[in-house]
């Protein structure tokens, strides 16, 4: 079954009419997006778009041979003409299937959000699920029998759709996710490939033709990530958004509460908001016993409170404790956590602080912290795969 992608974007195309922002400027030539629609074996064109006969033309393919028209959400604005030649077009109930003259068996699948997603089976097999922008299944059973052979939605506004689908094992490991409805709230250029390469999903141009169920390298998804930031520049955010599409993560928080600390609670309630319901939440500093252990993905925030509960623990910040002892045991102790990162099995996002970019604490506890966050930052980056610097809420990527 052969996919041609007459557009990629958002149902206001990107860059939008008359947008100022920046995310729009930088949308000009191969970056430029028309209104998503899909071509499927020049017998069904899913979602009908101002252009779409010359963007099947500029792709070397012709709308003569449609024989079904489908749409998925409500189109706002003035009426699409219909090309000459094309059926008219209309959306089929959720639950209900149609086949087509061509052999093609299309069943529409209920939606969370105002449209309808179609899942296209071609007389060879091969099974395509599309779905409408900002939307995501509804009503999934608790697994399915075979994995769809590729996923093509709106990823970057609604990422806990492919949560749901992988919940199912509706995307399998060689199911070939691809992303489109992107609109100017998506970073662009090397920024959008990197974000959802993480989702193991990536983005094509417009007028891209892909073959359903040909084997395609699905993006590598690292295995152990340290994402390090200043305060403030968004690297738990990053962090949390690397996650978004497992259906299944727990959130190791490494802070803890703090009884009577008002501040301290708001910024844990802020966290808390953010992440998916499905997230699991476990307040510890055993980090080594979760990495040594099987289970679903971690997102550990943060290192730095990590090392403040270890340094706690032998007496660091005591010039005393430090020499009689207490260095010895901190270097234990975060050799034993380097280790467990390095032999884990688990795919594990972990937060960190930079802190030796500003000013020289005035005392020594706070030079020692500072030396030993450096210090431990180093050695758990050189166990990961992937290590992103966030500035300014700009992801870096330093390694990977």
């Amino acid at each position: 079954m052969e996919l041609t992608l007459l557009g990629t974007g958002a149902p206001d195309g990107l860059p939008r009419p008359d947008c100022p922002c920046a995310a729009c400027a930088a949308a000009r030539g191969a970056r430029a997006r028309a209104a998503t629609a899909l071509l499927v074996d020049d017998a069904l064109l899913l979602d009908l778009t101002p252009g779409a006969v010359f963007a099947a033309a500029r792709a070397g393919h012709s709308l003569t041979g449609v024989r079904q028209v489908l749409l998925t959400h409500p189109h706002d604005g003035p009426a699409v003409e219909l090309p000459a030649g094309l059926p008219a077009a209309g959306r089929v109930p959720d639950g209900q299937e149609l086949t087509l003259i061509s052999g093609h068996r299309i069943r529409a699948v209920p939606m969370d959000a105002p449209g309808t997603g179609y899942e296209v089976t071609a007389p060879e097999g091969e099974r395509l699920l599309y779905m409408p922008p900002g939307a995501a299944p509804a009503g999934l059973a608790d697994r399915v029998a075979v994995p769809y052979d590729m996923v093509v939605g709106d990823v970057t506004g609604r990422p806990d759709a492919v949560a749901r689908l992988r919940a199912v094992e509706a995307i399998g490991p060689a199911t070939e996710v691809i992303a489109v409805h992107i609109d100017h709230d998506a970073p662009p250029g090397p920024e959008l490939d990197r974000r959802l390469a993480a989702s193991g999903a990536r983005t094509v141009p417009d007028g891209t033709t892909l073959v359903v169920g040909e084997y395609h390298a699905v993006p590598d998804v690292p295995r152990r990530t340290l994402v390090t930031g200043g305060a403030r520049s968004g690297k738990s955010v990053e962090a949390e958004r690397r996650l978004e599409t497992f259906p299944e993560v727990v959130y190791v928080a490494t802070g803890g509460g703090r009884d009577g600390d008002a501040e301290w609670a708001a910024r844990i309630g802020l966290h808390r908001e953010r992440r998916p319901a499905a997230w699991r939440t476990e307040e510890t500093c055993e980090l080594a016993e979760l990495l040594e252990s099987d289970g679903p993905p971690l997102l550990i925030d943060c290192l730095s409170l990590w090392l403040t509960d270890a340094m706690d623990r032998v007496d660091a910040w005591s010039d005393e404790a430090w020499a009689n002892g207490g260095e010895t045991a901190l270097r234990k102790r975060v050799a034993e956590l380097v280790g467990a990162v390095r032999g884990t099995r688990r795919t594990v996002v972990a937060v960190t602080n930079e802190v030796g970019s500003g000013v020289v604490p005035a005392t020594a506890s706070g030079r020692r912290f500072r030396d030993e966050l450096g210090r431990l930052n180093a050695a758990f980056a050189d166990e990961c795969e992937h290590v992103l610097l966030v500035v300014a809420g700009q992801t870096v990527t330093l390694r990977g």
